[in-house]
């Protein structure tokens, strides 16, 4: 089945979402992770560990369709790392361990974000050797996993054009204590803690052509460029690919081109966050899952078709926990429906269209 036959089975129109047909949805054979790993891609999700422990419908499913396993928040500073001299790798080991029983990868999220920071590192006194703290930090979680996992989120949404600063770069305390080289030292120090993990750099809104994402574009393939050509060793650009149900602002040949230029030199790239923003789509919660698969058959098979893109993961699993619901939640309440999975367990229209996307994929070697 091709993208306009599902789209025109799923009562979703290529010129707008046309709710007449209604459409009956079956369990789907292979797996999701079979699909990606058939076409040399993999396919996975982001979670905490307390819903793999605590739901055992939900961690079955998950270790049926996931190829590859992101801890949601358990490795992020302030969670892994919240006193200076006190590290909390339960999560993340609990983590390590399903993914290593169920044969799936493990991808490390996030070494550096700003978002992220504990405050005692923040509000470290001026004369603080911050360089010393990054480094002890990036040694101490990426070498406790070190030939375990398959790429870490270095550093995570460094850009940002608001900022109004020449390079592009985000205003963080790190940027302010460290200056610009902060990213360049986070990505030697994380070569050299865990040498066999692909190193990613983290970005978000660059997927519509949309004047400021346009400009982000311009600025990340810039930074890109420059990182690159000093030898920093960025092997990786991780697209959130947070997603809206716009039509009119998704351009598949200028996407197409950004995609190309990032493999033009010599970096992956990993759809790293996928998920549907709902806000703007209608109440019925049927109207609604026909908007976001469009979402997901208008971005999956561009994004796809680019060899250098290694694989996709959704920013969640299932419905039942997603960081939608709370953080752009519906003027009309209930919860979000962004990813390929109900609240039931069972799989949703977004399934569809992923799994369509996936077997559409050109193959990789």
């Amino acid at each position: 089945m091709d993208r306009r036959e599902f789209l025109e089975l799923s009562g979703v129109g290529l010129g707008g979402l046309a709710f007449g047909r209604q459409w009956r949805l079956n369990p789907l054979e292979p797996a999701l992770r079979e699909r990606a790993r058939a076409k040399g891609l993999f396919y996975g999700a982001a979670v905490a560990s307390r819903f793999l422990k605590r739901e055992p419908d939900f961690a079955e499913r998950f270790a049926l369709e996931c190829g590859i396993l992101v801890p949601e928040g358990e490795l992020r500073w302030q969670i892994v790392h919240p006193e200076p001299d006190r590290y909390d790798f339960t999560g993340g080991d609990y983590l390590a361990d399903y993914a290593r029983q169920h044969q799936i990868l493990y991808r490390g999220h996030v070494l550096l974000y700003a978002n992220d920071l504990p405050h005692w590192l923040v509000q470290a006194p001026k004369d603080a050797d911050v360089e010393r703290m990054v480094g002890d930090h990036i040694r101490a979680v990426a070498g406790r996993y070190a030939g375990r996992m398959q790429s870490w989120d270095v550093v995570n949404e460094i850009v940002e054009l608001s900022d109004k600063r020449p390079d592009g770069l985000r205003k963080t305390p790190l940027l302010e204590r460290l200056g610009p080289d902060y990213v360049q030292l986070a990505f030697q120090t994380a070569a050299a803690a865990d040498p066999k993990a692909l190193l990613t750099w983290n970005t978000n809104n660059v997927e519509y052509q949309v004047k400021y994402q346009q400009d982000r574009r311009e600025a990340v393939l810039k930074l890109l460029q420059q990182l690159r050509s000093k030898g920093v060793p960025v092997q990786a650009l991780g697209i959130q690919s947070h997603l809206r149900f716009h039509e009119t602002q998704f351009d598949a040949k200028a996407y197409r081109a950004f995609l190309a230029s990032v493999a033009g030199l010599g970096v992956k790239i990993i759809v790293s966050e996928l998920d549907v923003t709902d806000t703007d789509l209608p109440d019925d919660p049927a109207e609604r899952d026909r908007g976001v698969a469009e979402a997901y058959a208008q971005y999956l098979p561009v994004a796809l078709d680019e060899p250098a893109v290694l694989g996709v993961i959704t920013w969640g699993f299932s419905d039942r926990h997603t960081w939608l619901t709370g953080f752009r939640p519906r003027k009309a309440g209930g919860a979000a429906r962004p990813l390929p999975f109900g609240t039931d367990m069972k799989p949703t229209l977004a399934y569809v269209a992923l799994a369509q996307a996936l077997d559409g994929a050109p193959a990789r070697s």
